[in-house]
């Protein structure tokens, strides 16, 4: 959160006259405020409003997937701290002003169009959200695997079972 701060006063100081790049041109640096969701998606004129409330429910239900996390479960702790950060930084945006979260990276050009301008808050925001999407789907594996094994021990039990004479069997 501390370095989405830090970059955003830096964007608002540097580019507010002008555009610059990064790597020879690859990455350009363009100021521009975001008031609708991720991407530019608008809602209406001022959805700061809307986003404000929506943004602290989700923060409450990450607090409260994170509590229920596991001490030892590194990814799910790391992934959920990255979405936190990235949304408290958004959000220092939307309460602070009227004009929008300050975004700084890009456009980028694809080739094929322009990808959207965004800010370190975004990054953190997306990579968490992946990694939390990995780590659910590594806790589903293992869950699989566990049933599976107790399955097959199940299986062998009953099989043993079928194995002895009546009489040992009841």
């Amino acid at each position: 959160m501390i370095l989405d701060l830090v970059t955003k006063r830096w964007a608002l100081e540097a580019l507010s006259y002008s555009s610059s790049q990064l790597f020879g041109g690859l990455i350009p640096l363009t100021l521009a405020f975001n008031k609708g969701a991720a991407f530019g998606i608008s809602i209406g004129e001022d959805s700061r409003w809307f986003f404000v409330p929506v943004t602290i429910l989700a923060l409450a239900l990450l607090g409260s997937l994170l509590k229920q996390s596991s001490k030892t479960d590194f990814l799910r702790i790391f992934s959920i701290s990255l979405v936190v950060s990235g949304a408290l930084g958004n959000l220092y945006d939307r309460v602070r002003w009227g004009r929008g979260v300050v975004d700084f990276i890009g456009p980028i050009d694809l080739g094929i169009g322009d990808f959207p301008i965004f800010n370190v808050a975004d990054m953190a925001i997306s990579c968490g959200a992946i990694l939390l999407a990995i780590s659910f789907w590594m806790e589903e594996r293992a869950q699989s695997r566990a049933n599976s094994s107790g399955m097959v021990e199940q299986l062998d039990e009953l099989t043993s079972l079928k194995e002895l004479p009546d009489e040992e069997a009841s």
